[in-house]
């Protein structure tokens, strides 16, 4: 199933479960809807990978921190008692 068609179906659900309200009540939930979409904090800015490209900076070349990483290695078979 489409979103677009997910989206109509919950608001068509929405509307069965709502349309019993008073008048009032359903005035008090337009009022909070909007309400709602004004006060709506905008969201950070996606950063996509390529923003990223670069930015780690080392004086080691690629072969010594892999070399490096190997060494940090903690393998080990034991375990923990519960």
């Amino acid at each position: 199933m489409k979103t677009a068609g997910i989206g109509i179906n919950l608001i068509y659900s929405y509307f069965t479960l709502l349309k019993s309200l008073s008048p009032d009540n359903k005035l008090e939930l337009i009022a909070r809807l909007s309400k709602s979409m004004k006060t709506t904090e905008k969201k950070e800015k996606e950063i996509s990978l390529d923003a990223l490209y670069g930015s780690w900076e080392s004086d080691q070349t690629a072969d010594e921190l892999v070399a490096e990483l190997k060494a940090a290695r903690n393998l080990t078979s034991k375990r923990e008692e519960l």
